[in-house]
């Protein structure tokens, strides 16, 4: 049975001495946490206790997603661990963050992007954690050379943080004509050359993406780290449209909760990949608010309670409007 840890100075002597795991420590330290009696780290280790667990908590603030945030969890505590191995002497994993995205439009890949670009810098990995968001038409050119130019325009614009590249596998249409795989070849030299400021994300449908790294052998070892976004669930969604109402300070009314339901019912019942995910409520709830507002400036209606509440009037009139 493994003793109790006062201070996590003694975890990471235990961890030095090859005593603990890295698993074991991270275990030990989250202990420690939950007492509120971790302190004494390792000179720029970072604090588990205080800013990286903010990008955490944005992150576990979202909806679904599940296997993501497990899997961002194990990066955040690999790299954690990584630093404090260094600080002992003790050899160290090599650091690749490079990834790939999957998953239908709306299931969050931009949003957990810009997570973890706030992560990476609260972890010190990155220095300034932005994101930088590009597809084919930003980095492909019209001739021999404009390609490379217009690729490393990007990567320099993203130096210090994430360039992620939404429907990667544009850049693998082929074809005589085509320079996308001149932009492949210039990311993965941009990858060699900046290893320790820039991340690449690589984004796209599932099924996409998979046949690009397949056709393209040398990607795998590079992106090593893979994210799949599910399709959100009816309840997921609803969910979601209820926040994003209660975030913009209005509700649903009873009739307009139900009637909202059934539309996103219907959505999940006949599936499209390009349904739209958490982009199509966002799009409804905004459209609601729109109809809402020119309803009640012909009706006279200035209240606050008026002022508050979408109708299932507001619900129909935005889905007749999406169509």
């Amino acid at each position: 049975m493994r003793p109790a840890y006062t201070n996590s100075r003694q975890i990471y002597q235990e961890l030095a001495k090859g005593n603990l795991g890295t698993v074991e420590a991270l275990h030990a330290l989250r202990l420690l946490q939950a007492n509120g009696s971790v302190s004494t780290l390792p000179a720029s280790a970072g604090d588990p206790t205080g800013k990286p667990n903010n990008a955490l908590e944005e992150l576990n603030k979202l909806i679904g997603l599940e296997a993501v945030k497990k899997l961002v969890e194990e990066i955040q505590a690999f790299v954690q661990i990584r630093r404090y191995r260094q600080e002992y002497g003790l050899k160290a994993e090599p650091l690749v963050l490079h990834m790939i995205f999957k998953g239908n439009p709306g299931t969050g890949k931009t949003t957990v992007a810009r997570i973890l670009g706030a992560l990476f810098k609260e972890l010190g990995v990155l220095s300034k954690g932005h994101l930088i968001e590009v597809e084919r038409a930003d980095l492909v050119g019209e001739y021999i050379g404009h390609t490379a130019q217009r690729t490393r325009e990007q990567v320099k614009k993203a130096l210090g943080g994430i360039l992620f590249i939404d429907e990667a596998y544009s850049l693998a249409r082929g074809g005589e004509k085509d320079f996308g795989k001149e932009a492949i070849d210039t990311l993965v030299k941009a990858m060699e050359d900046h290893k320790d400021e820039l991340i690449l994300i690589l984004a796209g449908y599932r099924r996409e993406m998979e046949k690009f790294v397949q056709s393209n052998p040398g990607l795998s070892s590079r992106f090593p780290i893979i994210l799949e976004f599910p399709d959100y669930n009816l309840t997921e969604l609803m969910e979601i449209a209820k926040l994003m109402v209660k975030e913009r300070e209005y509700r649903l009314s009873e009739a307009a909760e139900k009637c909202l339901y059934n539309l996103l019912k219907n959505q999940v019942d006949n599936y499209d990949e390009n349904r739209g995910n958490a982009r199509l409520v966002r799009n409804l709830v905004e459209r609601s608010i729109r109809r809402q507002a020119v309803r009640l400036t012909r009706a006279g209606q200035f209240d606050r309670n008026s002022l508050t509440v979408l109708t299932e009037a507001d619900i129909l009139a935005a889905a007749e409007g999406a169509e």
